[in-house]
């Protein structure tokens, strides 16, 4: 017979019965222990060195006189690498999976092969989903509302007319001809902007965003440079240029800016076909109001 007060069969005892022990638990708290004690060492190193490196960022920045909020941005990514890194959200190879490389573990940027290699490697992994372009958030920060409305007319209409104004020339053959007015076009007329007088900078900054460019060859509808040529300012630049004519180009999206537009505007509802101030833009009347004052009762005075 079981003596009653000998231990029970796993040979666990307990000092008090009212109190269970979990022995998994007595365990673990060595491991535990360790684990938070490399966390706290770590999460104090990191911040010491992130502080430093903070703060002679900062000084940097204030006499090259760069942008505080680049300055905030580069400090930030370097924080969300450690999190990822301190909650081993990594792949193993210092980045987490699917991401560019931000930071390595010891705390400095990559290097430029370092990046490139880490580009290369998540161009390789096919699981990983198909993202917006990197670029497209930047672009949008970089637009004017003016020409995000010349995108969607570009998108939706397709390729717009413009003329060059130039002199005739000697002999009127185009020797030795001056150009008087490039790209003259009816894009901001077209498009609803807000300030027109601005339509030679839209398209400047656009070129250089990659999203339109300007071709040297005439569209097929003749019809429409004829419009372009009756304008007022195409006028007084051809009364300028003496003997002058017009050489027809055109203006295009280009396979990037078409992509651009797909992704991040919205081309294809009607939320942007009734924005305020569009029938002004356009100098088209304005609708019918509504009524002040209710209509008389049939058969009766009106109600006061």
């Amino acid at each position: 017979m079981r003596d009653p007060a000998a231990p029970p069969p796993g040979g666990s005892t307990r000092a008090h019965p009212d109190e269970p022990v979990d022995a998994n638990l007595l365990v673990a708290l060595p491991g535990l222990a360790r684990i938070a004690a490399a966390a706290w060492w770590r999460t104090t190193g990191w911040v010491a060195g992130a502080s430093a490196r903070a703060s002679s960022r900062m000084l940097r920045a204030a006499v090259s006189g760069e942008s505080p909020a680049e300055v905030i941005q580069e400090i930030g990514a370097e924080l969300r690498g450690y999190l990822r890194e301190l909650l081993d959200m990594t792949d193993g190879r210092g980045a987490p999976a699917g991401t560019p490389a931000e930071a390595k573990r010891d705390g400095t940027e990559p290097t430029l092969r370092e990046r490139g290699a880490d580009l290369l490697r998540r161009s390789a992994d096919v699981s990983a989903a198909d993202d917006p372009h990197p670029a497209y958030e930047r672009i949008l920060d970089e637009l004017a509302p003016d020409e995000g409305r010349i995108l969607r007319l570009l998108a939706l209409e397709g390729p717009q007319p413009s003329v060059d104004v130039r002199t005739g020339g000697a002999l009127g053959v185009g020797v030795g001809s001056e150009l008087v007015a490039p790209g003259l076009n009816m894009i901001g007329a077209e498009a609803g902007c807000r300030r027109p007088d601005r339509i030679p900078a839209y398209m400047n900054n656009l070129e250089r965003l990659g999203l339109v460019w300007f071709s040297r060859e005439p569209l097929s509808d003749q019809g429409r440079y004829q419009v372009i040529e009756a304008q007022p300012e195409v006028i007084q630049a051809m009364q300028r240029a003496g003997r002058g004519r017009t050489i027809r180009r055109s203006i295009h999206l280009t396979p990037f800016g078409d992509e651009f537009c797909e992704a991040a505007l919205p081309l294809h509802t009607g939320e942007l076909d009734a924005l305020p101030g569009d029938a002004l833009l356009r100098n088209e009347p304005p609708g019918p109001q509504p009524d002040t004052e209710p209509p008389p009762r049939p058969g009766g005075p009106a109600e006061t």
